[in-house]
């Protein structure tokens, strides 16, 4: 094949501009690529990097790589999960378990169990009046029940109530919340009537939650009504019919009241600090009712 002389001429133009062009500014001919992918890059491109120099895209992609994957939470500091009604089911298995349990398997774990304390006219003191190896009975009591509708109607407001604290709280404030108020309640009992009381029941946390959803409608600007109107129901029933402890009910009302603002209104900057100092201090009163009633029977 013969080769004209401008065929010639146009090959050594193309042999003479063989430099690739930035892959961000085809008409800017460069030597240097991106050290991580490669890419050619122009001076306007280049990132100084330890070794060589980056694209803009391999720059935003490691920093993207760096920069702290944020957990969404709900509003006040609880992770987001797929069940949000995970902790009330495990409770309400874990009440109906003790129930079968205990009413029907083994029945001396009543006896072991539940809200125990006596002081005898020789000094002798049993259950929780007895030390501190027996204050267990203040948390294991609440997971006892006396007879089916008694852990029905229990179960039942914890169902209904429960999933709503549980989504805007998250798993561990829930948790949290439930047993200090199921403890307020216990040890509420045994400052009143520690020199002679038997008691069982998950009412005082039941109510503890009942409180802890008035503060969240207030936080959350909603009407208070049926709250109130179902709180001041449930006191009713509490102080008119025989055989309630209305001491546990108090108890675990005003701890889940209490527990609740610490929770619901603790400032975001330190918000989990403050909620831990809550539930920790709430923990503490009752700590104190108790070594204050074992005191009085002591002496």
């Amino acid at each position: 094949m013969r080769r004209t002389t401008r065929m010639v001429q146009d090959e050594a133009a193309h042999g003479a501009h063989t430099l690739p062009r930035c892959y961000r500014h085809p008409d800017q001919e460069t030597g240097i690529s991106c050290s991580r992918c490669g890419r050619p890059i122009c001076p306007q491109c280049m990132v100084d990097a330890s070794v060589g120099f980056h694209c803009p895209e391999c720059v935003s992609g490691a920093a993207a790589a760096a920069r702290p994957t944020r957990v969404p939470t709900t509003r006040f500091g609880g992770r987001l999960t797929g069940d949000g009604a995970l902790v009330t089911k495990v409770l309400i298995g874990l009440n109906l378990a003790v129930f079968l349990v205990a009413g029907y398997l083994h029945k001396q774990l009543a006896d072991q169990w539940d809200l125990y304390s006596q002081v005898f006219p020789t000094g002798a003191k049993a259950g929780v009046a007895a030390g501190p190896h027996e204050w267990y009975r203040l948390l294991t009591a609440t997971f006892l029940h006396v007879q089916p509708l008694h852990v029905a109607s229990n179960m039942l407001a914890l169902w209904w109530i429960g999933p709503t604290l549980e989504r805007v709280l998250g798993r561990v404030r829930f948790t949290a919340l439930y047993l200090v108020s199921g403890l307020a309640g216990s040890a509420l009992v045994y400052l009143v009537a520690g020199e002679s009381v038997a008691s069982l029941g998950a009412s005082g946390a039941i109510f503890g939650l009942f409180g802890a959803t008035a503060v969240l409608y207030r936080a959350a600007r909603q009407p208070l009504g049926p709250v109130v109107a179902l709180i001041v129901f449930n006191l009713v029933i509490t102080f008119s019919v025989p055989g309630i402890d209305w001491r546990a009910h108090v108890g675990g009302l005003v701890a889940g009241v209490l527990t609740g603002i610490g929770l619901m209104h603790a400032p975001r900057a330190n918000r989990n600090l403050v909620q831990a100092g809550a539930v920790v201090l709430m923990l503490g009163v009752v700590l104190a009712m108790v070594l204050v009633e074992s005191a009085r029977l002591t002496g």
